[in-house]
């Protein structure tokens, strides 16, 4: 994954839109590509149809996914879209935006609370639990898994190692990340990667929700 490993930043920030342009960086390549967007207030990615699904997730910004048959959506900072196969789908704003997408393929292993078409909020797939992590797998695949946890204050995973790249997506209130003995901490709208076989620990000291889109080719 071509993204700075063992700091926090933010994807946002790092790719803030360019007056008039539309800007895509691949940080990934292969069965599921990862790609980040920033589109200037007014531009367009204009409707295409696309054999695969397209995972995204608004980080700055509003967007509008829009395709055949007055196909419409409205997307805000923390909301997600899995788009439909067979449709032309075009993203447009009028404000500016940032978002990450990465291709999912139709026969990866998708979730059940996750549809093609319908707008969901990452951080509300899991509940906070008493004195637990909860973890979905949203999407996976040999290659792949995507992951969204939340952590009750107090809670955290013991240090281990990555079998691959891995990108965190902090969505909501604030933990320590330890990774190769320098503790990090991170709150929602930031970023950190992991390299493959990086030691790391995440610690709650308050309560916390992230995504992880782990990468293992």
């Amino acid at each position: 994954m071509k993204e700075k490993k063992g700091e926090v930043f933010s994807v946002a920030y790092d790719n803030m839109p360019v007056p008039g342009c539309t800007v895509s960086k691949t940080v990934r390549t292969g069965r599921n590509d990862i790609i980040y967007f920033s589109l200037a207030k007014n531009t367009d990615i204009s409707a295409e149809i696309y054999r695969y699904y397209k995972f995204i997730l608004v980080l700055y910004g509003k967007i509008e996914v829009y395709g055949g048959e007055s196909f419409l959506k409205k997307l805000s900072p923390g909301d997600a879209f899995l788009t439909p196969i067979g449709i032309p789908v075009g993203i447009r704003t009028d404000e500016g935006a940032v978002y990450t997408e990465f291709s999912v393929r139709k026969d990866d292993n998708m979730n059940e609370a996750v549809k093609a078409g319908e707008i969901f909020n990452l951080a509300e797939l899991v509940p906070y639990a008493d004195g637990r992590i909860v973890n979905m797998d949203v999407a996976h695949n040999d290659n792949m898994k995507f992951v969204v946890m939340s952590f009750d204050e107090g809670t955290g995973l013991s240090e281990h190692a990555a079998p691959g790249d891995a990108l965190v997506f902090a969505l909501d209130g604030e933990a320590v990340i330890g990774y190769e003995g320098k503790n990090f901490r991170i709150k929602a709208g930031e970023n950190f990667c992991f390299a493959k076989g990086g030691l790391h620990s995440v610690k709650a000291d308050k309560k916390f929700k992230m995504a992880l889109l782990l990468t293992l080719d």
